[in-house]
């Protein structure tokens, strides 16, 4: 049998012989050199090079790349004068808007490492990783929701101190003067606050001449980013992400897109920054490619449509759940969608049929591309010339090892053809988990990174999940894999979105149970699914129950979650 992983290991060698490589796309060097750079030459090279072109459009308020430029190097004068020195951690924490990009490059530039964080953590979730990061000082918004939050955290001697920025700024000159009038009561008052000594406006961070004290980065070393992990298989973990990982991240997808303008694009930024998926594949994606970012501070259907009717963005990174939303609104035909020429789709599995009917629609090319926190995050993109395989996650991206390990034993490889756990060895994977020496030892196996997904590999090459290792159901000692019975459930018409759970069963241990919104105007029964299932699987993969619901629970960032359900599912049990 061929092992799946291929002769050398080193990326760069012209010897390698990797599967993927007997049918690459054409127009893409895998055996390219990616050289590690401080990430903020990134956006430093952009301004370099498109500095009056737009940079930024915040509903409606465009900024051009020497304009965030100026923000940037005034925010990271006055960081530095408040303290902020190499290896400072420090927070972001806010939707979508040009205060995020700012405050992450101005961090980078004086050697600071970004933590992200999630507007909708709870203060408990806050809690933990503010403590766990270390992180001395937060930036966010003046809006309620946000600052409340930062100010129990102050009030707790959780948080030393804070920069908070006007959201009603950020806005052009109408729509700032009507917000402070009639959403008056979602604004905090930050100076008013029992806390206000540990704060500092935004404005009077950047008052200054942007002149700051230059710091040595080592790139393949020095950590830009503490990325946390989701948490759905446990505690969540800072993937130290260094400048060379994300920096050559961005440019790996660079080389993946071919059929784009450098300083030509439009890139709708509906994904939230805070997300590695969108920190690299929206965000520094966008600015190492001189595009205009469209910015919604977060995703709604309706406004995503006018947005892109009247904007006509020329790429959209999204996840499945976007692309079928879209395809499902009710008045579909009254926008003009056809501006779009690249959209990626990644954090979850994208049906066929949605792939389909949304290049169908629009023209564009929708490709699903695949990565991890881990892996900065990308790892693998389906080409966007060439065959469509249902169901994979396409190939390595330039530079990058993937490799198939055998279940029982990380250390062997798995045959071709045959499930195996995805291992990604290149310039993007992490140099470890934060303060967690063990973990990080258990993640690798050798010098690849474990994704605790279950893959195959064919003889092009192309890659496709099976599962997650974790969300194996053991149903009467036979491995059922959940995506499998999703697949399956999707291609009934009626069905929009599925997740299916392992839930408790007497007589087999584990069964699945599939959770079903269907679509608007459509109706199908329990018998309706269960009929459209029997020829697809066998009796031990069929779900044991079968739900429907008006909405599923998701992440922020979209994705299908199937934690809020193996937790109610585990209340239930509980109960009985």
């Amino acid at each position: 049998m061929t092992s799946a992983l291929q002769t050398a290991e080193v990326p760069g060698s012209r010897d390698a012989s990797y599967q993927w490589l007997k049918h690459y796309p054409k127009d893409v060097d895998w055996h390219q050199n990616f050289a590690p750079a401080p990430l903020y030459e990134l956006l430093d090279s952009a301004v370099a090079k498109y500095g009056s072109k737009p940079a930024t459009n915040f509903l409606g308020k465009v900024l051009t790349y020497k304009e965030i430029a100026r923000m940037t190097d005034r925010a990271a004068a006055g960081l530095q004068k408040l303290g902020v020195k190499k290896g400072t951690k420090v927070g972001l924490f806010m939707p979508n808007c040009p205060t995020f990009i700012i405050y992450y490059y101005a961090t980078l530039k004086i050697g600071g490492t970004v933590v992200n964080y999630n507007p909708l953590y709870t203060l408990e979730e806050l809690t933990f990783q503010v403590k766990d990061s270390e992180t001395e000082i937060m930036v966010t918004l003046d809006l309620k929701v946000l600052f409340d939050k930062v100010e129990a955290l102050m009030k707790a001697g959780t948080l030393k101190r804070s920069v908070v920025a006007s959201f009603a700024a950020l806005l052009p000159g109408a729509k700032s003067v009507l917000f402070k009038l009639f959403k008056s009561k979602d604004l905090a008052h930050p100076m008013k606050s029992e806390v206000a000594k540990s704060i500092v406006a935004d404005a009077d961070v950047r008052n200054n001449d942007g002149k700051f004290q230059k710091v040595e980065i080592d790139p393949r070393n020095d950590v830009a980013v503490l990325q946390y992990t989701g948490g759905t298989t446990g505690t969540p973990k800072g993937a130290m992400l260094t400048h060379a990982n994300v920096g050559v991240n961005a440019q790996q997808g660079r080389a993946w897109a071919t059929n784009l303008q450098p300083g030509g694009e439009r890139v709708l930024a509906a994904l939230p920054f805070f997300h590695v998926f969108a920190m690299t594949a929206v965000m520094n994606f966008a600015l190492s490619q001189g595009a205009e970012l469209i910015i919604m501070p977060r995703f709604v259907l309706d406004d995503a449509m006018k947005l892109i009717d009247k904007s006509r963005p020329t790429v959209m990174p999204g996840v499945p759940t976007m692309f079928i939303a879209m395809l499902n609104h009710p008045k579909l035909k009254s926008f003009n969608l056809s501006s779009l020429k690249f959209c990626l789709s990644g954090g979850a599995p994208l049906p066929v049929d949605v792939k389909q009917r949304f290049e169908q629609l629009t023209g564009c090319k929708l490709v699903e591309g695949y990565g991890l926190s881990e892996a900065s995050p990308s790892v693998t993109c389906n080409p966007l010339e060439g065959p469509v395989k249902e169901g994979s996650i396409g190939q390595p991206l330039p530079g990058t090892i993937v490799s198939l390990r055998d279940l029982a034993d990380p250390a062997k490889e798995a045959p071709l053809g045959e499930r195996g756990e995805i291992c990604v060895k290149g310039p993007q994977v992490m140099k470890g988990y934060w303060k967690k020496p063990e973990e990080t030892a258990n993640q690798f196996v050798g010098a690849f990174v474990r994704t605790g997904d279950v893959g195959v590999m064919d003889e092009d090459g192309f890659i496709k999940i099976v599962d997650r290792i974790k969300d194996l159901i053991i149903c009467s000692g036979y491995n059922v894999y959940p995506r499998r019975v999703e697949e399956a459930i999707y291609e009934h018409p009626a069905v929009e979105e599925v997740t299916v759970i392992g839930i408790k069963d007497e007589y087999r241990g584990e069964a699945p149970k599939a959770f079903i919104k269907l679509k608007a105007g459509m109706t199908a029964s329990e018998a309706d699914i269960r009929k459209h299932l029997e020829p697809k699987l066998s009796k031990i993969e069929m779900p044991s129950e079968i739900e429907f619901r008006d909405a599923l629970p998701k992440t922020m960032i979209g994705k299908l979650s199937k934690k809020e359900l193996k937790a109610e599912e585990a209340a239930r049990q509980k109960a009985k």
